[in-house]
């Protein structure tokens, strides 16, 4: 049926499926995998401990309030870091502790899960709700407050721009893209907003020799207390959490060492929490919980609302799930054999002349569609082909299509494709019906947080993307030398 030089540059053409499932991160066979990531999330932690010190010498170290306000913006988005990733590892210890201990009935088994993909959140605005004497009369105190969202899902946490908000806007906007790359389908999208007064003044008065002493501290009792929740997670305990917040599934992990940084306090002004249901090709309206009242410094009038557009695109519509050489027969035609390099990808079999024509971006020879319609399933052998097939069907078209594969093996890995699939579109529901358009966050770009009364355009802060080194940096101000110095020895000691 095939010739035996002809090659096949399937995903698992040799592998079994099992195999090509594992290296797609769907399934967990071991303790050791727990182990590596142990390690990776350890380093993480390393990281954001280290971020967080130089953030402190840098907010302590500035002179402007524009500086201020972003490093303690970065050192809140780092704690939250460090606490999800804290929370992270000692989850992943008690379940090492409890297989260990012979609690777990699938002990060296395989579980089939979903594939991830990514989440983007973006075009965020929150409306305000002035009091007409503020708004249109003009009068009053002009009360200014700087503001952000911090965005997380599990331990993958971004923060937007900073905003400096007053009566002069309508609303608060959040223009740039916010990325997740490997979200599962039962994420949780936490939203929350925070603020702080612009007015209140803030002391910046630590010496080099004081900011020394706590960075130092400050690790070693930070490496301690990992190392003590670590050790006591091993042995299927839970460490208490001696104060408040919330933390990723409602666990108690154990709590950063305080900070005595001198500087300005964000607050939890209101929250959200968005999940798959949520997901939708356009703008929608949300509910926020309100943390605050009216009588707090930080306080901004806000209607309740948020509205913004939250998209997924799960890995099994943007990657090739399983190719290979295929013979295949449509039931119109049942004598019309045809040799083609089939691709599963998306929601489509898509079947090319040749293995070469995926690379050129040639158009399919004609395409298969795959859906939640569609039913497969492989057939007893067919003394007449000598093998076993595969049946594809679909409900609303009602045409057959008869696929035959080189090896029994490719056809057990065509079938277990197709099965991870149908599971994967069935977990992730409506992002499987098209492929929903994500934008990329912009190039990085010089940005001002500007104090300046004006328009809401005028106000809104410009687009940025990813953090980089330069992250910490004042933005609308020369850098002075003591702070540069400060970085200098920052990022040397970090990187």
């Amino acid at each position: 049926m095939f010739g035996r030089n002809q090659t096949s540059r399937a995903t698992v053409a040799r592998g079994s499926a099992m195999e090509m499932e594992v290296k797609r991160g769907r399934f967990r066979l071991s303790v050791l995998e727990d182990s590596a990531q142990d390690c990776e999330v350890q380093r993480q932690i390393e990281r954001e401990v280290r971020i967080r010190e130089g953030t402190c010498k840098l907010l302590a170290a500035c002179s402007q309030r524009e500086q201020a306000l972003e490093a303690s913006k970065t050192l809140l988005t780092s704690n939250s870091r460090i606490l999800a990733l804290m929370t992270q590892l000692q989850r992943m210890k008690e379940a090492q502790a409890m297989q260990r201990a012979g609690r777990r009935s699938s002990d060296g088994g395989s579980e089939r899960l979903p594939c991830t993909g990514k989440v983007a959140i973006s075009d965020i605005r929150i409306p305000l709700m002035w009091k007409d004497s503020e708004y249109f009369k003009n009068k009053g105190e002009l009360h200014q407050c700087a503001v952000f969202c911090l965005l997380q899902v599990g331990t993958e946490i971004h923060g937007t721009d900073l905003v400096i908000v007053d009566r002069t806007l309508t609303d608060i906007c959040f223009n740039e893209p916010v990325i997740f790359t490997d979200a599962p389908p039962g994420f949780d999208l936490r939203v929350e907003l925070y603020s702080c007064c612009v007015e209140e003044e803030f002391s910046v008065g630590f010496s080099t020799r004081r900011l020394s002493r706590l960075g130092s501290a400050s690790s070693k009792k930070f490496m301690a207390t990992l190392e003590t929740a670590a050790s006591c997670s091993s042995h299927g305990s839970r460490t208490v959490r001696t104060g408040g917040g919330s933390s990723p599934g409602g666990e108690s992990p154990v709590l950063l060492p305080a900070l005595s940084v001198r500087g300005p306090k964000y607050h939890l002004l209101a929250h959200t929490s968005l999940t798959l249901c949520h997901v939708q090709n356009s703008f929608r309206t949300h509910d926020l919980t309100i943390s605050d009242t009216e009588d707090s410094s930080f306080w901004l009038p806000l209607y309740g609302n948020m509205c913004c557009q939250l998209v997924a695109q799960p890995l099994c519509m943007t990657q090739d799930v399983i190719c290979g050489k295929l013979r295949i027969r449509s039931e119109t035609n049942p004598g019309d054999w045809r040799d083609v390099y089939g691709v599963l990808n998306g929601s489509d079999l898509k079947c090319y002349q040749q293995q070469d024509d995926t690379d050129s971006l040639k158009t399919p020879v004609f395409t298969i569609p795959i859906n939640k319609e569609t039913r497969v399933r492989a057939t007893e052998r067919d003394p007449a082909l000598h093998t076993q097939s595969i049946t594809i069907t679909n409900h609303g078209k009602k045409t057959t299509y008869t696929v035959l594969t080189r090896t029994p093996e490719d056809t057990r890995s065509w079938m277990e494709a197709f099965w991870q699939h149908f599971y994967d579109m069935s977990q992730w529901k409506q992002c499987c019906d098209e492929l929903m358009k994500i934008e990329e966050p912009s190039a990085k770009k010089t940005v001002a947080v500007t104090l300046k009364q004006g328009s809401l355009d005028h106000e809104m802060v410009m687009p940025s993307s990813t953090p980089t080194r330069n992250h910490l940096l004042p933005l609308n101000r020369p850098v002075s030398s003591e702070i540069q110095s400060l970085l200098s020895t920052y990022y040397n000691d970090s990187y």
